[in-house]
């Protein structure tokens, strides 16, 4: 702080302290004519504890409080069970269940008792109900209506196949327990017509996730279990409706009432909302022409869009949905306003519906082996009608056994889907508390068996596919930067035969952001790989493209390395900002467990090779020669240098790489000036990590990197390659 400064701070503070200080003294002796009860204040000091508590049994500090715990322990939950390859939601779901009843109500129940009184409950339920509609919304945003025109008639027959097997099984099974768990006055239709809906609805948010992290959305099976799954959302939640409006009226006539206002609300929707929207997305296409006053709007259209189907009587959920899905498609606009929304609903509040529902949740009731019975049997009912159904239909429309019970088994994923329809039931009083733990239960199953079962029909029914012949090499690239994979394609072709149409290069990019749309997803691969395809254009070259959107990257990478089997794996590397250590973190388990060659490309401005240097210690670098060769021989002028840091003379090291044409330097002090000289350094992976462990100031200097981990397969790599050089003399 300046003196100046310093000196009006000073005397401010000390001029306004003095007259505050003085008006205070003159206050007293305003106080001759008034009674102090200086007992309340000696009260207060004393109950200074007592206020504490009682501000943290506050409604408001109560609330707050239970956002925190839920949002740490879904979080924690969440990061566990992807790990393990199931979906988020299952873990937030489970989640809600270990901080309801069910776990902590059980096991510390004075703990549940404080952090979830039952006077709290109607502030939290408020809060998900809220953060639902928000949801719904961003799930029409979602649901791209072009892509029920793909395959739609194939869609069209799987998706309804698999609702109405379900409908009737659980319209079937209700009549078995209906006497014993319906509530009183509850009558059969209304119970019956739940637990069809019930067992028919797929989750399309989980199954498109599960789609996008297997890699499936590029492939005919992807497409059409996205259609359907897609075509199963839209026709249960309109079937759902028309349930609510049944079981909400009681009788036919008011039903049939509330049936044609709801098709008045659809036209309205689409025929007068939806134009309207269609221009608003065209005029505000980019994220700077959306002002807060088009997103309250945005808001305005979704409320009155809930308040509306809530009014009529099928619910505010199907109203948030519509609301979304009249957004129109193709336009940035709806991104846009997804981006706005969808974090603050899936990070704040979805994790408080889930423990909301948790709280319901009540397994202790389940106390007797019968009722144990028929949860097996809800489960077993639900699985049947929806796998065997869409299996079966999928297999009808000509669809492989494989693809027909792959797409079974994820249409039967029922996720955070089945937890709405439940506790909308249970907010009707369809749903007996038994009931409802044992679909909730269900829910859980039919999510969790997704993955094991696409694992297991990948095992005893593989996927027949011709491999392409790769004679003369195979390379795998894998880069997080854009820009980074253009470089790698360039790089790589230095590192290969001359002949590139019997090279099979593949790209990968894996997106740590996991937990992310389709839509968006779609977004980031072409972004991600749009360099490099327009640098394999430029060169004729023919390129594969993986793109995969997980949690767990480097697992990724080690996985599709293994399965792929390349000659060479080219990393691209991102440079520290800490230190020079390229092999650390996860590059550096990528290369402890690959088989093949690995190279780890560090660009540091690379635009052409002419001068290469490869830093030479002893015996154990002469497999660098092969990668010498092979640059050489697609491009003869570049200058190759060899820095002799080893015991070997030059004329032995001459030996060794003949028949090249390189240069033997002896020089052993690495500085700036000498490693400005060269575009390109090479060196074996052992060395470098000498290097960084002694801290050698010359890597700050050094150009471009390339480090090379000799691999178990390249003996085998060397005496192909020479076989073929043989071959062509």
């Amino acid at each position: 702080m300046k003196g100046k400064n310093l000196w009006f701070y000073i005397t401010t503070i000390g001029i306004t302290g003095f007259l505050i200080w003085s008006c205070m003294q003159r206050g007293k002796l305003l106080e001759v004519n008034k009674v102090i009860n200086n007992s309340i204040i000696h009260q207060g000091q004393s109950n200074l504890w007592q206020d504490l508590t009682h501000n943290l049994q506050h409604s408001l500090s109560i609330l707050i409080l239970q956002i925190i715990v839920i949002i740490i322990v879904a979080r924690i939950f969440t990061i566990f069970f992807k790990r393990i390859g199931q979906p988020a939601v299952i873990g937030e779901i489970l989640a809600g269940i270990v901080l309801g009843p069910s776990l902590l109500g059980w096991l510390m129940p004075d703990v549940s008792a404080f952090l979830f009184p039952a006077a709290s409950l109607n502030n939290l339920q408020f809060l998900s109900q809220i953060g639902l509609i928000l949801f719904m919304f961003v799930i029409g945003l979602e649901l791209d209506t072009s892509v029920l025109k793909k395959q739609a008639h194939e869609a069209l027959v799987i998706s309804h196949s698999s609702i109405i097997f379900p409908f009737l099984l659980g319209v079937i099974l209700s009549y078995f327990i209906y006497e014993q768990f319906a509530p009183d006055n509850i009558p059969f239709l209304a119970f019956a017509l739940f637990m069809g809906i019930a067992m028919s609805i797929t989750a399309f948010p989980v199954l498109a996730r599960i789609v996008q992290e297997r890699g499936l959305t590029r492939t005919s099976l992807g497409t059409m279990v996205i259609t359907c799954a897609a075509v199963d959302d839209v026709t249960a939640w309109c079937l759902l409706a028309l349930v609510i409006a049944i079981v909400k009226a009681g009788a036919v006539g008011p039903a049939l009432i509330t049936f044609l206002l709801s098709i008045g609300y659809v036209i309205f929707m689409f025929y007068i909302l939806q134009p309207l929207m269609k221009r608003i997305g065209e005029r505000y296409s980019s994220k700077e022409m959306v002002s807060r006053s088009v997103v309250a709007l945005i808001f305005i259209i979704l409320l009155v869009s809930s308040w509306m189907t809530e009014v009529i009587g099928i619910h505010a959920l199907f109203g948030a949905f519509m609301a979304g899905v009249i957004i129109p498609d193709g336009s940035n606009f709806k991104r846009i306003i997804a981006d706005k929304i969808e974090d603050i609903a899936l990070v704040l509040f979805l994790p408080l519906f889930f423990v909301f529902t948790g709280i319901r949740t009540q397994i202790g009731l389940l106390d007797q082996s019968n009722y144990w019975v028929v949860c097996a049997a809800i489960v077993g009912v639900a699985v049947l009608g929806k796998l065997g159904g869409g299996a079966l239909s999928a297999r009808f429309v000509g669809q492989s056994w494989r693809n027909a019970l792959s797409i079974g088994v994820l249409m039967n994923a029922r996720g955070l889907m089945e937890l709405i329809i439940l506790n909308i039931g249970y907010d009707l009083g369809v749903l007996s508390p038994e009931i409802f733990a044992m679909m909730v239960i269900m829910a859980l199953v039919t999510t969790f068996m997704t993955g094991p079962g696409l694992d297991v029909i990948n095992r005893f029914l593989p996927e027949k596919s011709l491999k392409i012949p790769t004679y003369f090499g195979k390379v795998l690239m894998s880069f997080g930067k854009p820009e980074m994979g253009a470089s790698l394609l360039r790089l790589s072709e230095m590192l290969t035969s001359k002949k590139k149409s019997q090279i099979e290069y593949t790209a990968m990019h894996i997106s740590p952001h996991y937990d992310i749309f389709p839509e968006e997803a779609e977004i980031f691969e072409k972004e991600s790989f749009t360099p490099i395809r327009q640098e394999a254009q430029k060169r004729n070259v023919s390129l594969n493209t993986f793109y995969k959107a997980t949690e767990d990257v480097t697992d990724e990478i080690i996985n599709f390395s293994k399965e792929q089997e390349p000659d060479i794996l080219l990393l691209g590397a991102a440079q520290s900002l800490f230190n020079d250590d390229l092999l650390g973190g996860k590059i550096g388990r990528i290369l402890n467990v690959t088989d093949c060659d690995t190279l780890v490309f560090s660009d540091r401005g690379l635009e052409s090779v002419n001068n290469l240097l490869v830093i030479y210690y002893d015996l154990n670098d002469n497999f660098l020669l092969y990668y010498i060769r092979l640059i050489h021989e697609n491009k003869p002028s570049i200058q190759v240098s060899i820095l002799n840091l080893s015991s070997e003379s030059a004329e032995k090291l001459r030996e060794y790489w003949v028949p090249l044409n390189v240069q033997v330097l002896e020089r052993q002090l690495l500085d700036k000036h000498f490693l400005n000289g060269f575009d390109l350094v090479i060196i074996n992976k052992t060395k470098w990590e000498k290097i960084i462990e002694t801290h050698s100031t010359w890597v700050k200097h050094c150009p471009s990197l390339l480090v090379i981990k000799q691999g178990t397969a390249q003996n085998k790599l060397l005496e192909r390659n020479d076989a073929v050089q043989m071959s062509n003399k």
